[in-house]
């Protein structure tokens, strides 16, 4: 049996200090806050306020309805992509659909690869289907959101023309108008050799290209805060990465999206929810017949999506590691009417993250770009900065 791909995300490591120690990155409107700075906007300092508030945009409503699709991962062979990501298209559409036959979500959310699912693929065959965003899947997907006047946020393979070769991990957040509103880089991947013997992940993040992706967006992108009219949103499929969910709330992450494909820990959501007194969702894939060299439940890491509270409490979970809806509600306008930046004595540990290094130099993926699993865990395996 397969393991699942969340198998290789496991124990953190801490950003850098400029991510901890007060600045992380992305503010201001939704224009220019979310889609990507140009290069001309490079030297732009952090966009973080000095008093525990931070910018926002008016909300259109007081509170709105967070529906979190629960749905299968369905990988194929990249001699079959066309097919293969047609069908995963047509099926996310239709569950889109079937989240309005009842009722209605103000915000509808997928997991990390509802188009395309998870698989040992090379380079060269995952940029046969990596999306453009936007592209012809967005489009449709946009669609969809202009229809029913929802918005609409999943994860997906991206290729870029400004980044040739690389393959990306973002997560698109659509606004109920049809617009991409924001292009969220997935920030970094964890480094576990030895976890799968001989195979690392060779997905580009922000971390690994850090000094080009500074370059090209400035420092206030590298931790990217979506400032919309239903609140505050973050985005991730990274996981157990406290340091990383503390400076998107510090710059003011209200609702924090996140995203899996074969298991999390509750614990790292909840927490990420309770510390930082904000809503976090997390959608996983439900148990997925036909999905490639995997079993159906692979590993037993299905399922599990939900809705955490500022409390860190459970406002809504599956009841089942199938196919499902989670719908939970967002009291947004209560939740800012009393919210602020978290609470730190950063002074008092300061200068520790400012001394920390971290076993893995960012930008290692600007030196190569590995082709293949084996490839990424051949070139990382002498790169760690720990004995």
């Amino acid at each position: 049996m397969s393991g699942s791909r969340r198998d290789f995300l496991g124990n953190s490591t801490l950003l850098t200090a400029a991510c901890v120690a007060g600045g992380s990155l992305l503010g201001g409107s939704v224009a220019a806050s979310t889609l990507g700075a140009t290069s001309g906007d490079a030297a732009a300092a952090v966009k973080q306020h000095t008093d525990g508030t931070y910018d926002t945009v008016p909300l259109a409503k007081p509170a709105w309805t967070l529906c979190l699709a629960q749905t299968p991962v369905h990988s194929f062979d990249a001699s079959q992509w066309r097919k293969g990501i047609s069908g995963n298209l047509q099926h996310m559409l239709q569950v889109i659909d079937a989240a309005h036959y009842m009722q209605k979500p103000d915000l509808i959310q997928f997991h990390e690869f509802p188009l395309s699912g998870w698989r040992n693929w090379s380079r060269q065959e995952i940029l046969k289907f990596a999306i453009e965003i936007p592209g012809e899947e967005t489009a449709a997907i946009a669609a969809k959101a202009r229809h029913y006047g929802t918005w609409i946020v999943f994860g997906a393979y991206a290729r870029d023309k400004d980044w040739p070769g690389h393959v990306l991990s973002i997560t698109t957040i659509i606004n109920d108008k049809g617009e991409i509103v924001a292009r969220q880089w997935k920030a970094r991947n964890t480094i576990v050799s030895g976890f799968w013997p001989g195979k690392e992940l060779f997905t580009t993040t922000i971390d690994n290209v850090l000094d080009r992706y500074v370059e090209m967006y400035g420092r206030d992108a590298v931790i990217p805060v979506a400032r919309t009219p239903l609140g505050n949103l973050a985005t991730s499929s990274t996981q157990s990465e406290p340091e990383l969910f503390r400076a998107m709330a510090i710059k003011g992450a209200e609702v924090f999206l996140r995203t899996a494909s074969g298991g999390f820990s509750k614990t790292d959501i909840a927490a990420c929810a309770s510390y930082n007194g904000v809503y976090s969702s997390i959608v996983n894939n439900s148990i997925s017949p036909d999905n490639g060299p995997f079993l159906e439940d692979a590993t037993g890491m299905t399922g599990g999506t939900a809705i955490y509270g500022p409390r860190g409490e459970v406002v809504a979970e599956a009841g089942s590691p199938n196919e499902t809806f989670v719908w939970g509600y967002i009291p947004i306008g209560q939740l800012r009417a009393r919210h602020r930046q978290p609470k730190l004595c950063a002074d008092l540990y300061r200068d520790v993250y400012a001394d920390y290094v971290a076993p893995y130099a960012p930008g290692l993926f600007t030196q190569h770009q590995p082709d293949t699993m084996e490839d990424a865990y051949r070139y990382l395996k002498d790169k760690s900065r720990w004995k």
